[in-house]
Formats: structure tokens, C-alpha cells, sequence
């Protein structure tokens, strides 16, 4: 199972809050935490060490097996700098407290729809968000041990969401990403690389406007993955 925590993005949280979260789960349940506003909504990013630093002090690995992915989510308006960006990413330690931590980029400028973004995704082994979005750029490319996608075109007039043949495609896609194959149906940006095919963790969230039908859409994915 799995949850998207956003309370994390507006104000730092205690490491007894992430106890308590921790405690209230069952085996197996993992939490994806979003990074702090203040790491990325800054002109220059390679000054954001010491805000994705008192992040990680906040306790977040008081979650224990639960502790998901980290999201960091850039705004709309932040275009993609080669030199500053890779400052940033490298300030994304791999390890912290004697976990491993999986970091997770959410670009929505079409800027970083370029190769060299990619190939820096590569070298930091983190991967883009599948956005599914009607205006943000959406990058399909495999670039880590594992896919993160965020669906956000479903409508609440609809029960599930997203339509019963859109769900169905939604499954195939993400089997396909579990297999460690790339779908074909989904945009790349970099269609030269060929990334070795491995078996991949996928994490995928349903929520868009509304968010009313959102868990109904989780729920109608995850009984067609069971068959």
C-alpha cells in the first residue's frame, strides 16, 4: 500500500509524528514524503543544502520500512540549468541514518525535455514523475531502480475517474514498468538510450482537481493489477 504525504511540503513535522504514522500502518504500507518548499522554490538551487538537510533531521526515518520515496516538486516556472540543477542533485544524499533513500524529481517546465536531463537523472539514479498531465511535460524515461508516477487527469463526474478502457491501460502500463520494460505508448525524451531491462518498483498515485473520485480510481487499478 502506499500514501503521499503532503503536510511535509508546508512545515517541517516531528520525529514523533512520523512515529505515530509509522505506528498506525500495516507491514508492508509506505509513505512517499514531499520535500520541503523551502529546498525547492528558490532562484538558486544549489544553495538549498542546508533546507533538504534540516528535512532529513526532522526524522523522517523515524518511519523505519515505511519510509517511501522523497518527491521534490519544482514549480512551473523553474526552467531547467544544467550547472545549478546538478548542484542540487547532488546535494540529495543516497544514504541518511542508515537508510537507503530513493529521491524522486518533479519537473513541470518544458525545458527539461532535453537528453542532458535525462542522462543527469541517470548518474544520480532518480527518476522523473510521470505526471499524466494536460500541461506539464511528461517524461516516461527509465532512469532509476524504479518509476513514480502521479495520474492527474482523472474527473470526478466520472465513478472511477479515469474511464474503465483508460484504467485498463493504466494497468497494462504499470505491469509493463514492473517488468522493467518502458510502454510503448508513453513519451521519452531521450529514444536513443536503451536502459536495461530489470524488474522495477512502481509507485503510482491517482489525484487530480477534484480528488473526490481519487481513491475510487486507486482502488479500480489496483483489482485489475490483481488479475
Amino acid at each position: 500500500m502506499l500514501c503521499f504525504v503532503l503536510g511535509t511540503f508546508y512545515r517541517t513535522q516531528s520525529p514523533a509524528t512520523y512515529r505515530k504514522w509509522a505506528s498506525e500502518v500495516p507491514k508492508g504500507f509506505v509513505f512517499s514524503l514531499k520535500g520541503p518548499r523551502f529546498a525547492v522554490n528558490r532562484r538558486v538551487l544549489a544553495e538549498a543544502g542546508d533546507s533538504i538537510k534540516r528535512f532529513l533531521d526532522s526524522g523522517i526515518t523515524e518511519l523505519g520500512d515505511s519510509l517511501g520515496p522523497l518527491l521534490w516538486q519544482f514549480a512551473p516556472t523553474k526552467k531547467f540549468d544544467p550547472a545549478d540543477f546538478g548542484k542540487f542533485l547532488e546535494a540529495l544524499p543516497e544514504t541518511y541514518d542508515g537508510r537507503t533513500l530513493r529521491h524522486v524529481i518533479e519537473v513541470r517546465h518544458d525545458s527539461f525535455k532535453t537528453p542532458e536531463f535525462i542522462a543527469m537523472l541517470r548518474q544520480f539514479k532518480m527518476p522523473p514523475v510521470f505526471t499524466d498531465h494536460v500541461i506539464y511535460p511528461n517524461i516516461a524515461d527509465l532512469t532509476a531502480d524504479f518509476v513514480y508516477a502521479r495520474l492527474q487527469q482523472g474527473k470526478d463526474e466520472i465513478a472511477t475517474a479515469y474511464p474503465a478502457k483508460e484504467l485498463n491501460a493504466w494497468a497494462k502500463r504499470l505491469a509493463t514498468w514492473a517488468q522493467g520494460k518502458q510502454p510503448a505508448d508513453l513519451p521519452v525524451v531521450d529514444a536513443k538510450a536503451k536502459p536495461k531491462a530489470a524488474p522495477r518498483d512502481v509507485f503510482a498515485y491517482m489525484i487530480h482537481e477534484g480528488k473526490v473520485r481519487a481513491p475510487a480510481a486507486a482502488m479500480a487499478l489496483i483489482e485489475r493489477l490483481k488479475k
